[in-house]
């Protein structure tokens, strides 16, 4: 979905006969910059490692946020205890205890109600597994994105079809604004005031 009405265009400084390819364009070109799919509220899956004496994880796609009628932003985790790496063995004889029962590689589900989530960082604390070894990867289902496309994102995507405008590579005479041209100059179409507006949204973990 284009992060732009036409009733908007002149609210955020564009001409009111701006062609929609434009920003759609500039709407992918957005998407692409944050590494995600969509900036609107939708579901992701995440698989995480587990940094060895932390009980914590960082989601990647902020800000978190329940869907429809949902109250909680997350939707399921499982936890399990994989075989540590070498060097990342907690206690050697419970770990040998816990692999005579088959646990390591077992996927767990984990009650979300014993997840401490930071809705602002996205990160989540975890409990303890059934032997008080510490879960050493996850893999979390939830929802994030914004309810409702904000000033900021629209300001970013206007200036985007701003700059796009002002370059005489994209400003050729031509029928439609190809999605791929404006990414090989995004380079100079993210501007400093563009990565501003956008930065709370870029996924934390990814590329």
């Amino acid at each position: 979905m284009a992060y732009l009405e036409p009733a908007e265009y002149t609210n955020y400084g564009l001409p009111a006969g701006t062609t929609a390819d434009w920003i759609t364009a500039a709407t992918a070109l957005i998407n692409s910059y944050c590494r995600r799919p969509d900036l609107n509220v939708i579901q992701y899956e995440e698989r995480l490692r587990i940094t060895t004496g932390s009980q914590t994880v960082r989601l990647s796609y902020l800000p978190l946020v329940p869907l429809g009628s949902a109250t909680s932003s997350l939707v399921s985790i499982k936890g399990r205890y994989a075989k540590p790496r070498r060097g990342e063995l907690p206690n050697e004889l419970l770990s040998q205890i816990v692999w005579v029962f088959s646990l390591p590689g077992s996927w767990t589900a984990i009650d979300i109600s014993l997840v401490d989530c930071d809705a602002n960082t996205g990160e989540l604390t975890l409990p303890w597994n059934i032997f008080g070894l510490p879960y050493n990867e996850v893999q979390v289902t939830y929802t994030a994105g914004l309810a409702t496309i904000g000033d900021d994102v629209k300001s970013a995507c206007a200036q985007l079809v701003r700059n796009a405008e002002a370059t005489p590579a994209l400003n050729a005479s031509m029928s439609k604004i190809d999605t791929m041209q404006m990414k090989y100059f995004s380079s100079s179409l993210i501007d400093e005031t563009v990565q501003a507006w956008l930065r709370p949204y870029v996924a934390n973990r990814l590329g």
